[in-house]
């Protein structure tokens, strides 16, 4: 197939980028800086832009069969009025662009696969996990998944298949999540976040690249797919399972006041968490090679 990427450069991207271009699709990824594209694997095409803006990359969009959209500020900070409207804008605009090189196409591509978050249920509590079917939340992170959905599904109008990739914490190595956690638990210095019962989506990201895959195979799914592994964890367990994997104590909790303090706002999806479950791929067969939070960690650990 011939796919258009955004995001390319990020943990996930780069690793999609490689996956799709080791299963013989033509990949075409859209790049602010050229420079960050020179890790890219030899055949992969570039196209400068910015995906925020409209520009001549549309026009290059519009030619694909696929269009695939990560595109979205880091919402690992402390959320400032500025880093919110950075964090939402990032996000509206980038699919707004891409709706956008569809309408304008004269063979519009026949799919739109847009990044969401599980963040879209907003903080769950108790220990029921949600699945495609449950309404949003309201708080900040929910309001910009549910805005960012809505964008991606203008598509729609034009003919083209929106699905939406409700996205976990994703594990893997060298980059993301983990590589920010390992440190400290390398030193025994880890532990939960606060008292650790909220929920911890998470996938090993092998898996988040098959469901890539299981995606463009299977043209009659469309909307909202929540790409987390089916082993609901709290933050508690995950910290237990990563000092496992690295034969380390994993007893030293991060305060919840303390992250408070440094986070504001933001703290809360630390905090607070959420629970969901891949009940549209497991209704579609689909099967995760890591389903279990030990055997993922330590698959990543020994690489």
């Amino acid at each position: 197939m011939k796919i258009f990427l955004a995001g390319a450069t990020g943990f996930i991207g780069q690793a999609l980028v490689r996956h799709l271009h080791n299963e013989g699709h033509a990949v075409t990824v859209l790049v602010r800086n050229p420079h960050r594209a020179q890790g890219l694997p030899q055949g992969v095409t570039t196209v400068e832009g910015d995906p925020t803006r409209p520009g001549s990359w549309q026009q290059r969009a519009g030619e694909a069969e696929v269009l695939i959209n990560l595109t979205g500020a880091s919402i690992l900070t402390r959320w400032s009025e500025a880093a919110k409207k950075l964090i939402m804008d990032s996000r509206l605009l980038s699919t707004r662009n891409m709706v956008a090189a569809i309408n304008q196409a004269a063979e519009p591509p026949q799919t739109l696969i847009s990044a969401s978050a599980a963040g879209y249920y907003g903080f769950t509590e108790g220990e029921t996990a949600k699945t495609e079917q449950d309404p949003p939340g309201d708080d900040f992170l929910a309001q910009v998944c549910v805005a960012w959905e809505t964008e991606a599904q203008a598509a729609a109008a034009k003919g083209a298949r929106v699905v939406l990739v409700r996205l976990p914490v994703v594990l893997g190595p060298g980059g993301g999540a983990l590589s920010k956690m390992l440190p400290a638990f390398r030193l025994g210095l880890g532990g939960r976040l606060g008292d650790g019962r909220q929920g911890f989506p998470w996938a090993h990201i092998a898996d988040l690249m098959a469901i890539f895959s299981f995606l463009l195979a299977h043209p009659e799914i469309s909307g909202p797919v929540n790409c987390g592994a089916p082993q609901v964890i709290s933050n508690a367990q995950f910290s237990k399972a990563l000092g496992r994997a690295l034969h380390r104590p994993a007893i030293l909790p991060a305060p919840a006041w303390l992250l408070r303090l440094v986070m504001g706002e933001a703290s809360a999806m630390l905090l607070k968490g959420t629970r969901f479950t891949p009940a549209l791929l497991t209704s579609r067969g689909f099967q995760f090679r890591y389903p279990d939070i030990d055997q993922a960690l330590a698959d990543i650990v020994n690489q």
